[in-house]
């Protein structure tokens, strides 16, 4: 399996949109028609792989707002520093 992961994930790399790589999910920032695009392509990617994919996607669509893949990670950590 992880091939097909591997497959995906260099698919996500290779858009030049910002991404973050987990155990467990690939989470990927851009406009609605660019990110569905590199999704589309990485799921016919991991498809090469087997009959069968399987996609679990969640969208935070908040128009304005960039950097959130990070920004939402810094006010985390701020948070936490707070109630020190």
């Amino acid at each position: 399996m992880h091939d097909a992961v591997a497959a995906a994930v260099q698919i996500v790399r290779e858009s030049g949109l910002p991404h973050s790589t987990s155990s467990m999910f690939t989470e990927l920032e851009g406009e609605w028609d660019e990110v569905m695009d590199v999704v589309k392509r990485a799921t016919e990617a991991v498809s090469a792989y087997g009959s069968r994919v399987s996609l679990v996607l969640k969208a935070d669509i908040r128009p304005g707002y960039t950097g959130e893949l990070t920004g939402k990670l810094e006010r985390l950590e701020q948070a936490i520093e707070t109630r020190k």
